[in-house]
């Protein structure tokens, strides 16, 4: 193994490319990440193989808020048996956040949504060159055999140490090539190390899986007894983004990347495989992909949460790794959500759905749909946000919309106003005990793909079922029983002033009688309730005292 590198050669650093290139590589992405204080430099040894993800991991499961989190950059890895490694490592750099996600793709969270629509829309063909930045150094033959050369030399990290079997290549960009029509794509796709010139990958083969394993099957056909196949690591953010999402077939994700960016974005042909790769990738990994044998690979912790068993995958030979002379690894948390790559597909699965609602469907008074991330995996729970007055037809068209659209996704579809935070779990709940009727409002439709989940995904005969809800108003209901928001800010600021525990806000902390049935002559009451002048108010009441009345009648609000 080589020498380890000053701390000081890992520090991100911007350059002028970035106004030349007009998009970022990694090394750029993170100074701007730095400069933001988003991310967090660990400049003491770490085991990848024991301690890197699980570190990383604690700010997703000890109660860490959303906003707080980092992404994490070690610049001494070393391994299980103590071997140091010349390549820093990164996580969280990508999607570690929204907030990291944004920079990464230079919008704001508002522009997230119209950028993606006008990338997908708009694609951006790629500009082929011929000098590149990944290509600065190339490793071949015989320099890819033997203990600490290819792969091996790769400080890759065990992702659920405990449970898998091999460190496992995450935060990747997958490159395969139609055999018909020549399209690339780009999926994430794990894949397993097994040997310095080895590791077997893993594509999804349920209905609306990887794109790759499409082009595996048409390689098949043919007879063709390899694929070609380039794993890229530390492509740049635009880049990065495109792979995780699921895109229309056929359609280059890289043109996509192109349109994110503004314009296009630098390939160039691989050394040893037919495939033009990002030119300001980091690393990649060029290599055939049997389609003859497979080879187990796993277990393995996956994103819907639990261990997936070893199963038999797509080995492939490695013919070549090319990387820059100062490369950084990317890796992905995954795993039992919330994890960086729950955050990455989440904040671009749901403008897709959105769009479909919104364009192809054409349904009105859709404003949000949310996927549920804690311990959901995204793909089981959908929350449609639609605005108060919404026809019913148009909920219910909503519902089934967002249910049908991924053949994977939406097994429980929840409908909700502008007022409920589909963030807040015990809000949705909220809205579900008092705003749902069992006997009116669900719907349970049959004959929907089980989708990515522990042991059924090569289950064929098994089938599941959506269930659609409708939880927003059917009228109009009272505020909710919270102070109004002068009074809790002022309250709040009495809290500080006490020194009491740093507050988290939670939706919703204030009510306001917005939208509801409130006379202004209640009002005024609670006005001069708060005041301390609830007499007057009693002597108001006084005046209209009525007889005959049953108790709990209500007074109406014109008074009477």
């Amino acid at each position: 193994m080589a020498k380890k590198r000053k701390p000081a050669s890992h520090e991100p650093r911007a350059t002028s490319h970035l106004s030349r290139r007009g998009y970022s590589d990694l090394h750029e992405h993170l100074a701007a990440l730095k400069k933001a204080g988003l991310l967090l430099t660990i400049d003491r040894p770490v085991d990848k193989d024991a301690e890197l993800h699980p570190l990383v991991r604690w700010q997703y499961v000890g109660g860490v808020e959303e906003h707080e989190r980092k992404a994490f950059l070690f610049t001494k890895v070393v391994d299980g048996r103590g071997r140091h490694y010349k390549f820093p490592v990164v996580v969280g750099a990508y999607a570690g956040n929204r907030a990291i996600y944004c920079i990464g793709m230079r919008a704001t969270p508002e522009q997230v949504q119209p950028k993606w629509d006008h990338a997908i829309a708009n694609p951006v063909k790629p500009r082929v060159v011929t000098q590149a930045a990944c290509q600065e150094v190339v490793i071949k033959g015989a320099a890819l055999k033997g203990e600490g050369n290819g792969l091996d030399s790769l400080p890759i990290p065990v992702s659920t140490p405990g449970f898998d079997g091999a460190p496992t290549l995450t935060a990747t960009n997958v490159i395969t090539k139609d055999p018909e029509t020549g399209v690339q794509n780009h999926g994430t796709y794990r894949a397993g190390l097994k040997a310095p010139d080895r590791c077997v990958i893993r594509m999804a083969t349920r209905v609306g899986g990887a794109g790759g394993y499409r082009h595996y099957l048409k390689h098949q056909k043919r007879g063709d007894k390899t694929m070609p196949c380039a794993i890229v690591l530390g492509a740049p953010p635009c880049v990065a983004f495109v792979a995780p999402m699921k895109l229309p077939l056929d359609l280059d994700e890289i043109g996509v990347a192109g349109a994110v960016a503004g314009r296009p974005i630098s390939v160039v042909r691989a050394k040893t495989v037919d495939l033009l790769v990002p030119a300001e990738a980091e690393i990649v990994i060029e290599g055939l992909i049997d389609t003859e044998y497979l080879e187990p690979e796993g277990p393995f912790g996956e994103s819907h949460g639990h261990i997936a068993p070893e199963e038999f995958n797509m080995p492939m030979r490695v013919t070549a790794i090319t990387h820059r002379k100062n490369a950084i690894v990317a890796s992905y948390l995954s795993q039992v959500t919330p994890s960086e790559s729950s955050a990455i597909k989440r904040v671009s699965y749901e403008p897709m759905f959105l769009t479909h609602l919104r364009g192809t469907l054409g349904v009105r008074g859709v404003k949000r749909v949310t996927l549920h991330e804690r311990m959901t995996a995204l793909r089981r729970i959908a929350i449609v946000t639609v605005e108060k007055g919404t026809p019913r037809t148009e909920i219910w068209r909503a519902l089934t919309g967002v249910s049908s659209f991924k053949a994977d996704c939406g097994k429980i579809c929840i409908a909700v106003n502008e007022d409920i935070d589909p963030e807040n779990s015990d809000s949705i709940f909220w809205a579900i005990a008092f705003r749902m009727d069992p006997a009116t409002d669900l719907q349970v439709l049959r004959y929907r793909s089980p989708g990515h989940g522990p042991e059924r995904e090569h289950e064929a005969d098994r089938e599941d079922a959506t269930l659609l809800m409708d939880a927003t108003m059917k009228e109009d209901l009272p505020p909710l029983a919270l102070p109004k928001r002068e009074y809790m800010e002022r309250a709040r600021k009495l809290w500080e002033e006490l020194g009491l525990p740093k507050l988290r806000p939670q939706s919703p902390w204030f009510s306001s009688p917005a939208g509801s049935d409130w006379p202004p002559q209640w009002d005024e009451a609670a006005k001069r309730s708060a005041a301390g002048r609830y007499l007057e108010n009693g002597r108001i009441s006084e005046k209209k005292k009525r007889k005959g009345l049953k108790p709990e009648t209500r007074v109406l609000p014109d008074g009477k």
